[in-house]
């Protein structure tokens, strides 16, 4: 989905012009950028939260020359699924065909 589908359901929901659509779509867009930049975390209760990780500075590779570079700390975004919203995108729980991630092993 791109942001010009995003806003047409949001102009579909209502008696709105496609204009009103992008203002909504934009400020919410805006708002949870500002909150990250500000360091902020953003929580949508049956969605998830929005949050800042930090990258510690390190020394990287050019991978065309194999130079080394180094890389400076920085914030980076980080999205973490609700629950519910992890539920509703497979609904029907674990399969058998599921591998275990082993930094997250389940619980006994």
């Amino acid at each position: 989905m791109t942001k010009a589908d995003l806003v047409d359901k949001v102009t579909a929901l209502g008696d709105l012009t496609r204009r009103d659509g992008e203002v909504i779509v934009d400020t919410l867009f805006e708002s949870v950028i500002g909150a990250l930049k500000s360091g902020d975390k953003i929580e949508i209760r049956g969605f998830g939260s929005f949050r800042t990780r930090q990258r510690n500075a390190r020394i990287g590779r050019n991978p065309k020359t194999g130079e080394k570079v180094d890389v400076p700390a920085k914030r980076v975004p980080f999205f973490k699924p609700s629950k519910e919203l992890r539920d509703l995108v497979n609904p029907g729980g674990k399969s058998s065909d599921d591998k275990v991630d082993p930094h997250h092993p389940p619980a006994m």
